[in-house]
């Protein structure tokens, strides 16, 4: 396992020197967001950042600083949420992806840190592509969901709804256990309309503290197996894009 090359800390003539040798980029993409009273705004970030410092190190590929904005429409109506457009989001991908690919890499592998990015980066991705510029990918944390189920204790508020409870609780022990205020643990558990999840919908009118599930018994133990196992099927899911000549 080799430090990782943060491009943010680093000359340009480092950085060159290490997309000739290890031609690729890792970007973590996060958001903005309400996470409840207990975590910060910038809990997928947060996430993304790690799981793509721990990637990096792995392919000893150049980690570029983190985006701290994303679509996050659904959670807009909490006020610190910042959201941005998905054409932003695309675009801010598409030409970050095009410098990096003007620098050398080869290969850009985007560690997606929220769910309303998904779309965004995908179409991203694929103009990348298309054009021919680089390799590029998004990972939309593998193996997370498998990790999930086994540490979990308490019941979703619903199917695949990871936001503000236990799983990201947990995660944000791991990382950053000083941005969290366990004082303020509160249960929520909304009830939703039998169309939740199959259209757009916001979330505030659903819960007024802004958690969706009950964070009280998360932990840092937890964090740690869901972030390590997130990260090790990205590594497994990489294997065959890497550059190999």
């Amino acid at each position: 396992m080799t430090r990782v090359l943060d491009a943010y800390r680093s000359s340009w003539t480092d950085v060159a020197a290490h997309l000739e040798r290890v031609p690729v980029a890792v970007l973590p993409f996060g958001a903005l967001e309400q996470h409840g009273p207990q975590l910060p705004l910038g809990t997928d970030t947060a996430t993304a950042a790690e799981v793509a410092r721990r990637i990096a190190e792995a392919l000893d590929a150049v980690l570029l600083p983190p985006v701290h904005y994303g679509d996050t429409w659904n959670t807009a109506g909490y006020p610190g949420t910042v959201s941005l457009r998905p054409s932003t989001v695309t675009a801010i991908a598409e030409d970050v992806g095009r410098a990096i690919a003007a620098s050398g890499a080869r290969l850009l592998v985007v560690v997606n840190g929220d769910w309303g990015n998904r779309n965004p980066l995908a179409a991203a991705m694929r103009t990348l592509e298309t054009e021919g510029a680089l390799r590029a990918l998004t990972l939309d944390h593998p193996g997370m969901d498998a990790a999930i189920a086994a540490v979990r204790e308490s019941a979703p508020a619903a199917p695949g709804l990871n936001h503000a409870e236990e799983v990201e609780t947990s995660i944000m022990l791991a990382i950053a256990p000083e941005d969290v205020h366990p004082d303020r643990y509160e249960a929520t558990y909304p009830t939703f309309p039998s169309d939740f999840g199959t259209r757009p919908m916001q979330l505030h009118p659903f819960s007024a503290s802004g958690v969706f599930g009950d964070p009280s018994s998360a932990t840092a133990e937890k964090g740690e197996r869901i972030i390590a196992a997130t990260v090790a099927a990205s590594l497994a899911l990489l294997e065959d894009a890497l550059p190999r000549d």
